[in-house]
C-alpha cells in the first residue's frame, strides 16, 4: 500500500482515504478476520463487506445476492411508473420501448459481468420482474438469461476484432479449436 502512496505523490495525484475502502475475499465459512488494518499516509482504511463501483454491489464472497436485491428493488420503483402509463392505454410497442429505456437497461448493467456468478434464487427474482413488466405490456420480453447470452457474444465478437485486446490471443485459440473438433 505504501508503494501505491509513493506511486501517486510522485505523479502528483492523491489517494482519498475517506473513500477508500478496504474488502477482503473470503470464501471461507468462518468469518473472523485477523488481517491487519491498511493504513495509507497514516490513515486507517476502512474495511467493509461490501461497496458499490460502477452501481455494482460487490460483497465479500463475491456473492451477486446484494446486487440482484439492489437491482430487483429499483426495478419495482420503475415498474410501477410502468403500470402508471399503461392506464392512459398507450400501445404496447410504446410500453415496450419504456420497459428497455428504464428497467431493462437497469436490469442489464454490467449483466456480463454478475450474472453468470449469481445463484438460481437470485435470477429467478430477475426473471419474476421481467414476466411482471411482460403481463404488464402484454408483449413478450426476452429473458434475462437470452440477453446476458447476447452481451457475451458482442463482448467476444469485439475482442476477436480487437487485435491490441489483451484477451485476443486466447480468443483466436478458442476460434480454431472451434473450427477444427476433435
Amino acid at each position: 500500500m505504501q508503494h501505491l502512496a509513493t506511486c501517486c505523490s510522485t505523479n502528483n495525484l492523491s489517494l482519498n482515504t475517506e473513500k477508500t475502502k478496504e474488502v477482503i475475499v473470503n470464501y471461507r465459512k468462518t468469518k473472523g478476520c485477523t488481517n491487519s488494518p491498511v493504513h495509507i499516509n497514516g490513515t486507517e482504511v476502512e474495511r467493509v463487506f461490501s461497496f458499490k463501483l460502477l452501481s455494482v454491489h460487490i460483497s465479500e464472497d463475491l456473492s451477486w445476492t446484494l446486487n440482484t436485491s439492489y437491482l430487483v428493488k429499483k426495478v419495482y420503483q420503475r415498474l410501477y411508473l410502468l403500470r402508471r402509463i399503461r392506464k392512459d392505454h398507450l400501445s404496447p410497442q410504446i410500453l415496450t420501448n419504456f420497459y428497455c429505456c428504464t428497467i431493462e437497461s437497469v436490469l442489464t448493467n454490467c449483466v456480463t459481468v454478475w450474472y453468470s456468478g449469481s445463484n438460481v434464487a437470485d435470477r429467478k427474482a430477475l426473471q419474476k420482474v421481467v414476466k411482471n413488466a411482460q403481463r404488464t405490456i402484454g408483449a413478450h420480453l426476452p429473458a434475462i438469461g437470452d440477453i446476458h447470452h447476447q452481451h457475451c457474444v458482442h463482448r467476444a465478437h469485439s475482442i476477436i476484432r480487437d487485435s491490441f485486446h489483451l484477451n485476443h490471443t486466447h480468443t483466436t485459440i478458442l476460434e480454431e479449436i472451434q473450427e477444427h473438433p476433435c
